[in-house]
Parts: structure tokens; C-alpha cells; sequence
């Protein structure tokens, strides 16, 4: 009961900081399923939403204990075609260690690019796009190589993967204010102290990996990696405000948001942009973001699908 609590009250926060559409790239027990089935059968009002389900990782590898774990790529096409009977939207799977997971660490590389590749196969036959958690360099050019849609996190980049990147359309969603939260709150506000660490060591990198790939030209997508500690669903302006940050331009921090973000998912013939023809999904606001980033948080109504879904006049 208290997850679905949770649940409502967090489309209910999309809806409130104007998101109409999200990506959910790993839940325990495909619960993000059920919460599209809700949304979708108006039980709930909610973001549009493409699911991954349940993340599939290396035994004890990043991710395990709500993940499906597999080895090698008999288990792994398995695990795929699990997912895809279940209903999913999308196949997320883990390529290196992470800062949340206890015992494993960041830039460790975990499935091979074989085992990935076997799964990114079976995805695409099936017309399934994928994503990967992926923070250090060999496991990022490990997922590039077996032929991935979009890099989460990409905390270490270097030339080869940029290339990689560009040559194949990859998208990269940099997820800034995941370990901006960590290092924002800290021990102090009760969050692990190996979490802390684990963030430090690649925070700089991080940064350094986004700015190259925004100065690269790789198409870059939005997203928050909301649900980390106290990085709150409501975090999308904050996500902008720390693409700000790095110099980008305003305008290109609200394609991100829009029309790149509806490419990652592989809805833009839909969605992303004001065009004859697509979902009347539209966010107003009572100031410019192209002269302060900031004033995305100013908003006045939110439009889904031709509805107000928000007002605040």
C-alpha cells in the first residue's frame, strides 16, 4: 500500500514540474508497468511512461538486488525475452559498477560485450530500443561496441567512445543531479558514507565527460536517475539548471528535454516538439527560459495530450 502511495504521489510531482513523458529504466517487481497500466486505464493521473521493468545485471553485479541476474548469453537472452513477455518498453542492462550498490565499484566493467550484444540483438528484433548504466570507460566502449541506444550516466568518456558515439547516433543521458544530491546532502543528512565516496571519485570526470560530448556534438538526452538519494521526481529543472553550469545553452537544454529526449525513447513522431499532428503536450510558463534556465520551475500551466492536467493560475 505504501508504494502505491508513493507511486501516485510521484506522477502526480512529474505532472506538477512539467513532465508530461518519462522513461522508467528499472523498478523492483516491473512495478513501473503497473503504474503505466494505471495511468493508462485513468485510475491515476500520471506521465506518459516506457518501461524497462526489472534491470538486468551480472550476479551480484550493479543493480542485483532488484534486477534479473545473468551470465553469459544463454542466461542473458533469456533474461531479455523474460522482460519482453512481460510487457516491457525498453531492455536496461547494466555495463559496470555503480555508486549505490554495496561491494561493487563504478569504473569495474561487468558484462561482456558479448553478453550484451546478444541482448541488445533480441531487443531490437523485437523493436525494443536499450539503455545501460555505465559509468567507467571499459564497460561505456564494452556497450558501444555491442551496439547500444543510449549511454546512462557515461562518467568517463574518452575520444574513442565519443567517436562510437557519434558514428552511431548513441544518445548519452548525463543524470548530473543524481550525484550532485549525494555530495549536496552527504552523511550528515544520512546518506552512506561509501555512497559519498564512491560519488567523489567520479563527480569531476563526470562533468568533464558531459562538456566534451555537448562540445562532440553527441546527442544528448535528459533525465534525472530520480529515486537516488534525495533526488526527488521533481528534479528535471534541477537536471537543466546543472546542464547550465557547463556553459550549454539554454536552448539547447530544452531540445534535451523535448525533442532529444522523445528520440532516446523513440517516440518523436508523437512527441518532443509542437507539430501538426502530435500530442498536444505543452508546459507554459509565466517567464523566458531562454534568458534564465531557471524559469522552467515558473510554471503556469501543463498541458497532456490536449488537457490541462495543471493550472496554477
Amino acid at each position: 500500500m505504501e508504494k502505491a502511495f508513493y507511486a501516485q504521489k510521484h506522477c502526480k510531482e512529474y505532472l506538477e514540474s512539467g513532465v508530461t513523458f518519462i522513461r522508467a529504466v528499472g523498478t523492483e517487481e516491473n512495478y513501473d508497468l503497473q503504474i503505466k497500466e494505471a495511468i493508462d486505464n485513468h485510475v491515476i493521473e500520471g506521465p506518459h511512461m516506457y518501461c524497462a521493468g526489472k534491470v538486468i545485471c551480472m550476479t551480484g553485479g550493479h543493480g542485483w538486488q532488484e534486477g534479473i541476474e545473468a551470465d553469459g548469453k544463454d542466461a542473458c537472452l533469456k533474461a531479455v525475452r523474460t522482460q519482453l513477455r512481460s510487457g516491457v518498453d525498453l531492455i536496461k542492462m547494466m555495463a559496470t559498477g555503480g555508486v549505490m550498490t554495496k561491494g561493487v565499484e563504478p569504473g569495474n566493467a561487468q558484462f561482456t560485450v558479448d553478453e550484451m550484444k546478444v541482448m541488445i540483438e533480441e531487443a531490437h528484433k523485437a523493436g525494443r530500443k536499450t539503455a545501460t548504466h555505465a559509468q567507467g570507460l571499459q564497460g561505456i566502449k564494452n556497450a558501444l561496441y555491442a551496439g547500444i541506444d543510449s549511454i546512462e550516466h557515461g562518467c568517463f568518456l574518452d575520444d574513442e567512445c565519443l567517436e562510437l558515439m557519434k558514428e552511431h547516433n548513441t544518445f548519452l543521458v548525463p543524470t548530473l543531479c543524481a550525484p550532485q544530491c549525494i555530495i549536496d546532502k552527504g552523511v550528515e543528512n544520512g546518506v552512506a558514507q561509501y555512497m559519498v565516496d564512491k560519488t567523489l571519485k567520479v563527480k569531476d570526470a563526470h562533468v568533464e565527460s558531459v562538456k566534451k560530448a555537448y562540445e562532440k556534438g553527441i546527442q544528448i538526452a535528459l533525465g534525472t536517475d530520480a529515486g537516488t538519494p534525495f533526488n526527488y521526481h521533481s528534479n528535471t529543472a534541477y537536471e537543466m539548471e546543472l546542464l547550465a553550469r557547463l556553459d550549454i545553452s539554454n536552448m539547447d537544454i530544452l531540445k534535451m528535454a523535448t525533442i532529444n529526449s522523445a528520440r532516446c525513447v523513440g517516440v518523436e513522431k508523437d512527441y518532443g516538439s509542437i507539430e501538426v499532428g502530435k500530442q498536444a503536450d505543452l508546459v507554459c510558463l509565466n517567464e523566458n527560459p531562454l534568458e534564465n534556465i531557471s524559469n522552467v520551475r515558473k510554471i503556469n500551466r501543463v498541458i497532456q495530450s490536449g488537457k490541462i492536467v495543471v493550472d496554477n493560475n
